[in-house]
């Protein structure tokens, strides 16, 4: 048998009525993005990008603001000196907030 006589369908015999089915496509929900901050302690803020907006710095600005209210809430008395704030995959953006 020859590879192209191999990848034709069975057309004879008792599946000459049956033939494979086709699924429909389904158009997908879309993407969304969520921002997730967490500690050794557990999840301290999870949000999900409204469907439309874009990161800009006043939305990174707000969800900064949002984090340092829930580390003082949550964590009171446990952060002293600081802490650091690791930004995984972060590029570089040249947006600057106003002050």
């Amino acid at each position: 048998m020859t590879s192209r006589q191999s990848n034709n369908q069975w057309s004879g015999g008792i599946a000459a009525h049956t033939a494979p089915k086709k699924f429909r496509v389904q158009k997908s929900a879309g993407k969304f993005l969520a921002s997730i901050f967490w500690d050794p302690e557990g999840i301290l803020l999870i949000y999900y990008l409204p469907k439309g907006q874009t990161i800009n710095v006043e939305y990174y600005s707000s969800l900064l603001v949002q984090l340092k209210d829930i580390l003082r809430e949550k964590r009171r008395g446990k952060i002293t000196k600081g802490f650091l704030f690791l930004h995984d995959n972060a590029p570089y953006h040249r947006a600057f907030a106003n002050q």
